[in-house]
């Protein structure tokens, strides 16, 4: 399985991105894919997450109502549009994915063995 981020930038606080994960090597039907983000100086954290045969979706409470994660199984890719940026948003934004990944544990890295490269986002104030 091979996972390509990509889609970051710098924008200015309040502005949107969308940010893209390209999967390849599988059949994801039974795939839950993530989006993790990892500040300098702080651990990686969950953003959200999405089932792929049900869409189900999950979100850390900070990103809830500002950000939306979808997938298109034509392409096998997988996004998150950003809204309503803010600094606190500023990090190095990382697709992952793992297959059967249980709803209560989707929050956890550990869980996904499937990586992406990371693409950096910053906000400016």
């Amino acid at each position: 399985v091979q996972l390509q981020a990509f889609g970051g930038g710098l924008v200015q606080a309040g502005g949107s991105l969308r940010l893209s994960c390209a999967a390849s090597g599988d059949t994801f039907r039974d795939y839950v894919i993530g989006w993790f983000r990892q500040a300098p100086g702080k651990e990686r954290e969950f953003v959200s997450a999405i089932k792929w045969n049900s869409r189900h979706t999950s979100y850390r409470d900070s990103v809830k109502a500002r950000f939306t994660i979808s997938r298109d199984s034509a392409k096998n890719t997988v996004y998150l549009q950003m809204n309503s940026l803010k600094p606190e948003d500023t990090a190095v934004y990382y697709c992952a994915a793992g297959r059967g990944i249980i709803t209560s544990s989707q929050a956890m890295s550990t869980q996904y063995p499937y990586w992406g490269q990371g693409t950096q986002v910053t906000v400016s104030s």
